[in-house]
């Protein structure tokens, strides 16, 4: 009894000082929860459906309708699988314009299971260097022979990585072996779009693949809901169906719900259903999730969310930044420049996600958040360092009255920090 205590006390002494070494750089992290009046300025909640009532009354509806169990009842290969949730899958694969699609219990799992599985021994698999850690982790299983990234959104840099692997290997040349291309649609720290046109004229240049075997892989995770017609998602809108071998679109973020689909064709997703480990040793959605995800592509294609997203992205993304702009342009007038303490882009993003540039990310999120301002700090390593900042996420429900009070709340904080540092420097 008393080795083991011993065992536990040297293990719990050992994860506290690696537990403390985060908390003296400031990033530790920690479960918190939003006061239920603070205005959401963070979450994925892109077109504020998650307290949409019309959308609650949908489920409610849908869950009456269908069947009367709740939990699925086992991995979906044994016990979990339904005419429900194949009907679903359908119904999904339809929408967005895909041949077939399979449902997953998550975005994370789904990106696991098919970059581990999917790609064959002596294969490549290049990738955009901010693509998401789930992708990593999936590369990290996989039997690919190599995993390169290339420079983030970079088409030169991809030429690059492209060229060097098809002069390096004959069996990519002569199309013995396969590449995959992995990319996002919408990067969720920078809120910036892929250039899916140039990537997918560049996959089709034969002087360059001549075996015409790279396949291009698009996680479309916060494109889902805002772009193309009825929210289908990025290559939806930009035609480029037929040029992706497989996309994700996940549920929760803009659809207020849970899971995942992974849309490809019927070839590929029966390779998963036999290889993608998440899927065959997990236990599947239960009912109310399937519930919830169908009555939220009904929201979608119903036309329901469009003014929703017309007031996100027609008023409230260029809104914002005009302001930002603005204060920045006051602040420099006010009594020199802003320094670091505030840089915002130069550009209106093409999404609603807003990098904030700070060199006190923590303190200004903080600062925010305590005058009822949700917005988080963002720092190393889930960013670059120099590219600390706060992450503004705008939603369909925000209002122009939020954007003025966010805006006053960030220049009282400069203002704050300026005074500061004057009297600091006096004493």
């Amino acid at each position: 009894m008393e080795s083991r205590t011993k065992r536990s006390s040297g293990l719990e002494a050992t994860l506290s000082r690696t537990l403390d070494k985060r908390r003296s750089s400031s990033t530790i992290r920690q479960l918190t929860t939003t006061a239920p009046n603070a205005v959401d300025f963070s979450s994925n909640d892109f077109l504020s459906l998650a307290t949409n009532p019309e959308l609650r009354h949908s489920f409610l509806q849908e869950l009456e309708r269908g069947p009367p169990n709740t939990g699925s009842g086992g991995s979906r290969l044994l016990d979990g699988n339904s005419t429900y949730a194949e009907a679903l899958e359908r119904q999904i694969a339809a929408f967005h314009n895909a041949p077939a699609g399979l449902l997953c219990n998550s975005g994370f799992d789904a990106n696991v299971g098919l970059f581990s599985c999917l790609p064959q021994p002596g294969d490549i698999i290049i990738h955009d260097s901010a693509i998401h850690a789930s992708v990593h982790d999936g590369m990290r299983l996989s039997r690919a022979a190599q995993c390169l990234p290339f420079a983030h959104n970079d088409i030169t840099s991809l030429r690059a990585v492209l060229t060097t692997c098809v002069a390096s290997d004959p069996t990519i040349l002569h199309g013995q072996r396969n590449i995959f291309v992995a990319v996002e649609t919408v990067y969720s720290m920078d809120g910036d779009l892929a250039p899916l046109p140039a990537i997918v004229a560049l996959l089709r240049d034969k002087t360059l693949l001549p075996a015409s075997n790279a396949y291009l892989i698009v996680d479309e995770a916060h494109s889902t809901g805002l772009y193309g017609a009825q929210g289908r998602g990025l290559v939806c809108e930009l035609g480029l169906e037929n040029d992706v071998t497989v996309r994700l679109h996940t549920f929760g973020k803009a659809l207020a719900a849970n899971g995942a689909v992974l849309l490809c064709s019927p070839v590929i997703r029966e390779y998963l259903v036999n290889y993608a480990r998440p899927l065959i040793y997990t236990t599947f959605m239960s009912f109310p999730a399937l519930a919830g995800v169908k009555a939220s592509y009904a929201f979608l294609a119903g036309g329901r969310a469009e003014a929703l997203r017309r007031n996100l992205m027609g008023v409230l993304v260029p809104g914002l930044h005009a302001r930002l702009l603005a204060l920045q342009e006051e602040l420099a007038l006010g009594g020199g420049a802003t320094g670091e303490l505030l840089r915002v882009p130069v550009e209106c993003p093409r999404s609603p996600i807003f990098a904030v540039l700070s060199s006190e990310p923590k303190a200004l999120a903080a600062y925010c958040q305590s005058k009822g301002f949700v917005v988080r700090g963002i720092v190393p390593p889930t960013v670059d360092v120099g590219t600390e900042r706060i992450r503004v996420c705008l939603h369909g429900g925000n209002t122009v009255e939020q954007l003025d009070g966010l805006i006053a709340v960030i220049g009282a904080w400069v203002h704050m920090r300026r005074a500061q540092t004057m009297e600091s420097r006096a004493e």
